[in-house]
C-alpha cells in the first residue's frame, strides 16, 4: 500500500511503534518530510532505541529514519561506570564472534569500544554483544579496522558478494565504487531489507575499511 502524504506515513510510523511488543512508545513523536522520518523523544533502554528505528523502517513510504531518542534509564536500570565496564567486557570476551583484544569503557552509561578487527561484520559483532546491557544508554564505536587487502580485490569481493544476495532482485541498478579500501554504494533498492542486505554484503568482506551509503530507498 502507497502512504501517499506526510500525515498517513508519520500515523503509519506511530501506529508501527506502538504496534511492536518490544517498544513502549508512550513518549516517542514521529516527523515526517517527504518520506524522511525523525523519531524524537525517550525510551527506557538502548534496545528499544534500536528497536524504534527498525519498526520506523518497515513502514512503506519511509526513506530515511533520524534516530533522536534519548535512553532514559529507570532508576532500578541504572549501573555505575566501574560495573558497566565489567559487564561489558565480560561479554565480549565470552562472545565466539567477537575477536581478542576489543575493549570497552563506561562513562555516564555510554560504552566505547576499541581494538582492532579483522571486517566490519566482526566490528556489528562487537556491538551486537554488549547492546543488550543493563545500565546501557548509548554505544560509542571506535573500533578499528585493520587487513592488508588489495583494493582492486576488495571491489571484486563486494560486487561478488552482491551478485549472491537472493533480496537484491536481478535488474537491480545496485554498483559499487572502491576507493584505496572504502567502499561507495550507489543505486536504487525497494525497501529496507534491501538496502541493509547491500550494506551488511559490503561490511562483511576482508579489507572494507569504510562503507559510504549513497543509496535510494525507493519504499
Amino acid at each position: 500500500m502507497h502512504m501517499g502524504t506526510t500525515k498517513n506515513i508519520r500515523d503509519a510510523v506511530e501506529k508501527e511503534l506502538s504496534f511492536d511488543p518490544l517498544i513502549d512508545a508512550t513518549h516517542i513523536t514521529a516527523r515526517n518530510i517527504n518520506g524522511d522520518v525523525a523519531l524524537n523523544g525517550t525510551v527506557a533502554s538502548y534496545p528499544q532505541y534500536l528497536q524504534a528505528a527498525t519498526a520506523a523502517q518497515r513502514v512503506a513510504g519511509v526513506k530515511n529514519v533520524y534516530n533522536h531518542l534519548e535512553v532514559v534509564l529507570p532508576p532500578g536500570d541504572y549501573r555505575d561506570d566501574a560495573l558497566l565496564t565489567t559487564a561489558a567486557n565480560n561479554a565480549l570476551a565470552s562472545n565466539v564472534t567477537v575477536p581478542d583484544g576489543i575493549e570497552a569503557t563506561a562513562h555516564d552509561g555510554n560504552l566505547t569500544l576499541t581494538g582492532t578487527v579483522k571486517s566490519g561484520s566482526q566490528r556489528s559483532a562487537a556491538e551486537r554483544a554488549v547492546a543488550g546491557l543493563i545500565g546501557l544508554r548509548n554505544i560509542r564505536d571506535d573500533i578499528e579496522i585493520a587487513y592488508d587487502a588489495d583494493p582492486l580485490d576488495v571491489d571484486v569481493l563486494v560486487q561478488d558478494a552482491l551478485d549472491r544476495y537472493a533480496l537484491l532482485a536481478d535488474d537491480s541498478d545496485v554498483t559499487t565504487d572502491t576507493s584505496g579500501n572504502t567502499v561507495t554504494l550507489h543505486g536504487h533498492v525497494r525497501n529496507w531489507a534491501e538496502h541493509d542486505a547491500v550494506v551488511e554484503a559490503a561490511w562483511m568482506v576482508s579489507g572494507v575499511y569504510d562503507v559510504r551509503d549513497l543509496l535510494t530507498v525507493t519504499g
